[in-house]
């Protein structure tokens, strides 16, 4: 089957978002029986909590060259009805980490109310933002956020606040200024993505924020959905700065592994789908339903990943994929069968 799926994430409409749903299952059942023990590996302990990556905007005051939300047809869209998602949410089972993002997510009017509402839900809250909004605009957040923030995440964009020192050395201010109001329970931290412009400055940025007590991550930068193609020597780069967000490696591949994925970590949009993971929307698989319908199921358990490249890395930061991955790839491929895998469930 091919890999060349219809539709960038975002772009379905209902009725392909049904064919998919369709055909996902008669090809992998929902909610699939829990696994614990495939590709040779065991799968991991049951995290202590849930894990929500929530795009609540495709909107963005950013254009960014590098921007893999770039060729989006609607980069417009808010969420409609916070107060539904919020009800939603409250179906959880347990305590979740619901981490909104966009586009850019302080775009979003109803961003505050939606941390206060998560917040008294007793869910955790993070973001990740380009760090444009206003420190007045920043405070409201963590004021609605409460001691329930977990991940503060600004995002670096030379393009946009690195163009001359003056830029570059006010946002690194802005960074000390953040960090300084976050509870002790919340971390924050600044990511990059490392495309061909930035790659020479890598090293002095991290160094700069280092010095400024600032948590500093790289990010590999894709194109049409794959990681570009690193030289050795810029792949040496990238992992003496920790590979993605610090988790030691570039292009993880768990295929095979065991991942609470779908369980207890999915991912979500402003429309209420969502799916396993971010491969799993990429891809079209494994669509887990609407998140606003009643009828919404998590699986039961772990289950073997399907794909090769695991581009996000909040299920690996959370402990929903095994230690190590199996393999480390370039670039992403084919999703492949269960039944390519010799498993054993519990």
């Amino acid at each position: 089957m091919s890999n060349q799926l219809s539709g960038a994430p975002g772009n379905l409409s209902p009725i392909r978002i049904e064919r998919a749903e369709k055909r996902d299952k008669s090809l992998l059942p929902w909610p699939p029986r829990p696994v614990y023990h495939s590709g040779g590996t065991d799968a991991p302990r049951r995290p202590a909590a849930g894990a929500v990556t929530w795009n609540i905007t495709t909107a963005c005051n950013y254009r960014c060259s590098y921007c893999t939300q770039q060729f989006l047809e609607d980069r417009k869209r808010l969420l409609k009805d916070a107060t539904a998602f919020i009800a939603a949410f409250s179906r959880l089972p347990g305590r979740w980490e619901i981490k909104m993002s966009g586009g850019e997510p302080f775009t979003h009017p109803a961003l505050c109310e939606i941390a206060e509402g998560l917040r008294r839900q007793n869910h955790l809250v993070s973001v990740v933002t380009n760090f444009s909004a206003s420190r007045e605009r920043l405070k409201a957040f963590l004021d609605a956020s409460g001691s329930s923030l977990r991940v503060f995440s600004a995002s670096f964009h030379a393009e946009y606040a690195g163009r001359n020192n003056q830029e570059f050395t006010a946002f690194v201010e802005k960074c000390r200024w953040m960090a300084g109001h976050l509870d002790a329970e919340a971390s924050f931290n600044v990511t990059c993505v490392a495309t061909r412009d930035n790659l020479a400055q890598l090293t002095d940025y991290a160094e700069t924020f280092a010095r400024a007590g600032v948590t500093f991550k790289v990010q590999p930068e894709k194109r049409d959905r794959e990681v570009i193609e690193y030289t050795d020597e810029e792949q040496e780069l990238l992992l003496s700065l920790g590979g993605h967000n610090m988790t030691g490696v570039i292009a993880p591949d768990f295929s095979g592994q065991p991942c609470w994925a779908g369980a207890l970590y999915f991912t979500l949009d402003d429309r209420g789908h969502a799916w396993r993971c971010y491969p799993a929307r990429r891809f079209r698989r494994q669509y887990l339903g609407n998140f606003l319908s009643p009828d919404f199921r998590l699986a039961r358990g772990p289950t073997p990943c399907l794909y090769s490249y695991c581009n996000c890395t909040v299920p690996i930061e959370r402990g929903m994929t095994p230690g190590t991955c199996a393999r480390e790839m370039e670039h992403t491929s084919n999703w492949k069968r269960p039944a390519r895998w010799g498993v054993t469930t519990k």
